[in-house]
């Protein structure tokens, strides 16, 4: 670990540990009951309709849940300081940590893949600042770039 980011951890705690070591393994997340703060430091991808509503709509995609589960997984998998936190697949719902470059900052981000028909699913990514009012709009570039590269993973899944 670079020496900025082993000071800053002795500030904020969780920027002096690696990978997505430091934080509390995240729980399963019941997207049902989100609840985004006030300050402007997250980023919702979801499908048109839900419920806080999306900064990104999401489309329908014409595959399995399974794959599309596995399709985001691969995409998660190529990001930089990326790592896996918690995987439960019943629900078909995983969490990351994602450090910044420099300063060793934590970001979560949860996706969920739900089924909407036997070829048929739709995904929600939400990714967030662990410290910090704003993100200079991080949050949203990385969901941005996640789904760009699905789109080139799965490039007939543009139906909304």
């Amino acid at each position: 670990m670079n020496p900025v980011a082993w000071l800053i951890g002795l500030i904020l705690p969780a920027c002096g540990f690696p990978a997505a070591a430091g934080l509390p393994t995240p729980p399963v997340m019941d997207v049902a009951h989100l609840v985004r703060p006030d300050t402007p430091n997250t980023a919702l991808a979801a499908p048109l309709g839900f419920t806080p509503p999306p900064d990104i709509v999401t489309p329908r995609y014409k595959v399995s849940r399974d794959q599309l589960f596995a399709s985001i997984q691969d995409v998660a998998a190529t990001q930089p300081r990326t790592y896996q936190a918690a995987l439960y697949p019943a629900e078909r719902q995983v969490h990351y940590v994602a450090r910044s470059a420099v300063f060793n900052f934590p970001d979560l981000i949860m996706v969920q893949v739900n089924e909407e028909g036997p070829d048929s699913s739709s995904l929600i990514v939400y990714s967030r600042s662990v410290y910090g009012r704003s993100d200079f709009g991080v949050n949203r570039k990385r969901v941005e770039t996640w789904f760009g590269l699905l789109r080139s993973k799965l490039p007939q899944s543009s139906e909304r």
